[in-house]
């Protein structure tokens, strides 16, 4: 296959709209200490500045209190739970992007609920009541956090209003009325506060023009627009699980660029676009989120994503989840790139080397994309066997990428303080595919134990290792410094992350590693002395 050239020369910088936001479960559960484990890992490894998740206002958060006893009625607005959440992700360091939702059930105008632990999605009562709790919920974190941290937090209106199940009826005049008294309470905490929405999810194009209309007419702030992307489609249920078809990853992107062309014509064009939900598949039990195939898949998403979105949110990043009721095994299809007990899913691999790449970017493929760290001159590469849709032809079980890649050296690095440029490179490659780096194809040989014992965990925690490989590759001088040539083979549904390094070879003359015992001259790395040239010195 042919070679190809990355030039030295950047085309562009790799932005954070990927790791910009992510998923969780309802906001009550990151009380929980496997979540908050789970978090903190994440963002040790990954980092992502905002999380966004349903459920702030339900009544498990007990935000909006009614009380009506010994002569006494009226209504409090209790923060308990609220304060507890939020300073563990600002300890964490990330913040969050709020959803208002759902109906506090004394506040409600229906009983419809949506989810296992009964989120409820009917309007609301009374629209001055709605206006005093989202001011109240403002003006407390505002008061706890400063004004200039709560300034930089999105405010979102609802969640997926074009679906039934989340809205009632779908009723698009009501959740106009919801959106117009939600921003007009956000801003009367303050001018500044970010606003937007409509939140909708896939397929709802028509719902675009009237939103942008609708704003415009009644002069309504509109700061971000918010939209979710799947790729899936209907699910085909068994016990405790779904499967689906699937299209391919250029259906999500294709997705995230929809409403600015939609938008293009309106007031609303060039606004702030968030992917706030986005995944293969918009079940919490699907087990396509457990494998190396779902990684692979999403790695174009990730490595172009930010053409067309501010941010786009992963759904969600671990299996503390409960939409479809408790888990009924450990490995379920959960939508977390973590499963419990923080077990790495390949999915959650993809981001930890996303975390890895440089700011600048040399080349983009549709099996790679190649940066290069300023700082270092590191060159980091991260490749994948590209992966389609249901209807596409199976995957080969190998995937090969040949590249020529430019390096610095070590003394282009240090200014020249090393003297001559380093020979050699150090490379460095962590792999996942089907059976490296894979707890669920692990799970699977143990025969899908429903609650492993410690042992199982342990030994599931070893299989989420990506396999790991140190070797050198020799430098070819050429005009723009010196290049290395990289041959890639990829196992089936592979993610591969690549770093290369300047040598900066330090082996004092007397070494020789041909007279340690099981050694042989044929193992000296390419670039060091030889024997001889030892002897001479």
């Amino acid at each position: 296959m042919e070679r190809v050239v990355v030039s030295g020369s950047g085309i562009g910088q790799l932005g954070d709209a990927w790791r910009t936001c992510v998923g969780t479960g309802r906001f009550n559960l990151a009380l929980r200490q496997d979540y908050q484990e789970s978090l903190t890992l994440v963002q040790r490894e990954i980092g992502f500045r905002y999380i966004r998740g349903h459920g702030i206002l339900h009544d498990d958060v007990a935000v909006h209190r009614t009380y009506d006893a010994a002569g006494h009625r009226g209504t409090a607005y209790v923060f308990t739970y609220v304060d507890q959440v939020v300073d563990a992700y600002l300890r964490l360091g990330i913040k969050p992007f709020l959803e208002l939702g759902f109906m506090p059930r004394a506040l409600a105008s229906g009983d419809q609920t949506v989810f296992w632990w009964l989120g409820n999605v009917t309007p609301p009562r009374d629209h001055a009541e709605w206006a005093s709790l989202v001011r109240a919920l403002l003006q407390h974190l505002v008061e706890r956090y400063g004004l200039d941290e709560v300034r930089t937090w999105p405010v979102e209106v609802w969640n997926e209003p074009n679906l039934a199940h989340f809205w009632q009826d779908a009723d698009q005049e009501a959740y106009f009325r919801l959106y117009e008294t939600s921003v007009h309470a956000v801003k009367d905490v303050d001018a500044s506060l970010q606003v937007g929405g409509p939140a909708i999810s896939p397929g709802a194009d028509d719902w675009w023009e009237p939103f942008a209309e609708f704003v415009t007419r009644r002069d309504l702030p509109a700061d971000f627009l918010s939209v979710h992307a799947y790729s899936s489609g209907p699910s085909q249920h068994v016990p405790f699980g779904v499967y689906q078809t699937l299209r391919g990853p250029q259906h999500l992107l294709d997705q995230f660029a929809r409403p600015g062309k939609i938008l293009a014509g309106t007031a609303l064009a060039g606004r702030p676009l968030h992917v706030t939900e986005f995944n293969t598949s918009y079940r919490p039990d699907n087990p396509v989120h457990d494998t190396a195939w779902n990684a692979a898949y999403l790695a174009p998403v990730l490595a172009g994503g930010g053409e067309h979105a501010d941010s786009f949110s992963y759904w969600t990043f671990c299996d503390v989840f409960e939409e479809e009721g408790v888990p009924a095994s450990f490995f379920h299809g959960g939508f977390g790139m973590l499963g419990h007990r923080q077990v790495r899913k390949p999915t959650y691999h993809l981001y930890a080397f996303m975390a890895r790449m440089g700011q600048e970017v040399l080349a983009r493929g549709a099996d790679h994309l190649v940066t290069r760290h300023a700082a270092t001159g590191r060159v980091t590469v991260l490749a994948w066997q590209p992966v389609g849709g249901t209807d596409d032809p199976a995957e080969p079980d190998r995937h090969e990428i040949r590249l020529s890649l430019p390096v610095v050296s070590d003394a282009q690095v240090t200014g020249g303080t090393h003297g001559s440029d380093a020979s050699r490179v150090f490379v460095m490659r962590h792999d996942v595919d089907e059976t490296a780096g894979n707890a669920w194809a692990a799970w699977r040989e143990m025969g899908r134990p429903a609650s492993p014992s410690g042992r199982q965990l342990d030994a599931l925690h070893e299989a989420s290792e990506p396999a790991r490989r140190a070797f050198s590759l020799p430098v070819v001088p050429a005009a723009d410094g010196g290049r290395v040539d990289l041959d890639l083979t990829l196992g089936r549904h592979g993610i591969t992350l690549v770093t290369l390094d300047p040598v900066r070879d330090e082996t004092p003359p007397w070494l020789d590693d041909a007279r340690i015992l099981g050694r042989t001259p044929n193992d000296t790395p390419a670039g060091s002395p030889t024997p001889n040239d030892k002897d001479d010195a």
